[in-house]
């Protein structure tokens, strides 16, 4: 990802600055969305595992990156909550 580009996002709901999410936290997110435990904050299954994803600065809200294009969309946010394993 540009990183002019990623100094200039935010959170959409709470507007804190985002930042890519590390190997270690896309790993458990991919975990917990094989094991059907990740909905999107409209309650629909996060079905597809993430390539790249971006996070809130509190590590509470997790975006998904698709063809480089990050999906800033709040009813699309995975909430870092549903992820038993995720890095703190």
């Amino acid at each position: 990802m540009d990183r002019k580009l990623l100094d200039i996002l935010c959170c959409p709901t709470t507007k804190q600055p985002l930042a890519l999410l590390g190997a270690p936290e896309l790993a458990a997110v991919n975990r917990a969305i094989a094991a059907g435990a990740v909905v999107r904050a409209d309650g629909s299954p996060q079905a597809a595992p993430l390539s790249e994803a971006l996070v809130t600065h509190d590590r509470r809200t997790v975006y998904r990156i698709e063809d480089g294009i990050p999906v800033l969309l709040a009813d699309e946010a995975l909430a870092v909550s549903q992820i038993s394993d995720f890095p703190r």
